[in-house]
C-alpha cells in the first residue's frame, strides 16, 4: 500500500502517517516545516516540504513521492489552519491563510490525488475537516464556514470522482487531544468537550477510509449535539454559539 498524507508532518497527520508505517506501508508526507518530524529514520516515510496552497508543489512533491512506486492508494489531506474570530479580533493574515490553506488548498490536494488515480481507475481520498462544518448560520466564525466549504468540496468532487473507483472520506471530528490544540488553549483543555485522544481519532479515521465511508462524525456525543444545535433557528444558533466563544476565551 502506498500512501500519502498532505499536512503530514505534526498532530493528526503524522499521527496517521506513523499508523501506516506500523503496517509496514510506504508513506509520503509533506508539511511547511520538517523540522516538526521527531522521527527520521524510516526507509518506508518519505517527508517533503510544500505548502498545500502552491498547486504545482503539491503537485511536484506527489509526483516525486510516486517516482519508484506503483501507484497511490490513499491520499489524505490534514493541512488545515485555524484562528478564533466570533468573541476576537482576526487580522488580515489569519483570514488569509486560514483561506488558503483550508479552501483553495484542499481543492489543489483532491485536485493532485486525482491526476494520479484517475489513470488508476481506483483510490481513496480523504480529507479532515471540522464538526463545526455542519452547522450552517449566519455568525458563524470564518474558520467553520471554510470547513464546511471543505465538506462541500468533498461531496462534490466524491461525485465526480465515484465513475473512476476513487472513493473520497469526508472526516468531521470534534476535538482531538493535539499538542497543537494544547498550545492553542496554554494547555487547558477543560473547556474542550468530549476530548478524543489521538491514538483513538487514528483508529476511527483509518478505518472510515479502509470502509470508503462518505462522511465520518465523531465522536458520537459531539455528534448528536451538533446536529441537534443544526435544528435550530439561526437567530438563537447565532446567540448560543456566540456566548460559547466568549466562555471559552474566558471574557
Amino acid at each position: 500500500m502506498t500512501i500519502f498524507i498532505a499536512g503530514g508532518t505534526s498532530g493528526i497527520g503524522y499521527a496517521l502517517a506513523r499508523h501506516y508505517l506500523s503496517k509496514g506501508y510506504c508513506v509520503g508526507i509533506c508539511g511547511r516545516d520538517l523540522t516538526k518530524i521527531s522521527e527520521k529514520n524510516d526507509e518506508n516515510l518519505k517527508a517533503f516540504q510544500a505548502d498545500v496552497s502552491d498547486m504545482n508543489a503539491v503537485l511536484s512533491t506527489l509526483h516525486s513521492f510516486l517516482v519508484d512506486k506503483n501507484g497511490l492508494n490513499i491520499f489524505i489531506n490534514c493541512a488545515g489552519s485555524y484562528a478564533e474570530d466570533v468573541a476576537g479580533r482576526i487580522s488580515y493574515d489569519e483570514a488569509e491563510e486560514m483561506l488558503q490553506t483550508n479552501i483553495l488548498g484542499t481543492v489543489n490536494c483532491f485536485e493532485a490525488a486525482r491526476k494520479v488515480m484517475k489513470n488508476q481507475k481506483k483510490g481513496s481520498i480523504a480529507v479532515i475537516a471540522s464538526v463545526s462544518g455542519i452547522l450552517e448560520y449566519e455568525n458563524s466564525s470564518l474558520y467553520t464556514k471554510t470547513k464546511r466549504s471543505v465538506l462541500q468540496i468533498a461531496d462534490a468532487y466524491r461525485r465526480a470522482l465515484k465513475p473512476f473507483g476513487i472513493s473520497v472520506t469526508a472526516i468531521a471530528p470534534g476535538y482531538i487531544d493535539t499538542e497543537k490544540l494544547r498550545q492553542l488553549n496554554q494547555n487547558d483543555l477543560r473547556k474542550k468537550p468530549f476530548l478524543t485522544d489521538v491514538e483513538t481519532a487514528v483508529s476511527i479515521i483509518s478505518e472510515a477510509i479502509e470502509k470508503q465511508k462518505k462522511l465520518i462524525i465523531f465522536p458520537s456525543k459531539m455528534k448528536w449535539m451538533m446536529k441537534s444545535l443544526s435544528l435550530l433557528p439561526s437567530s438563537l444558533l447565532n446567540i448560543i454559539m456566540f456566548r460559547k466563544a466568549k466562555w471559552m476565551k474566558n471574557d
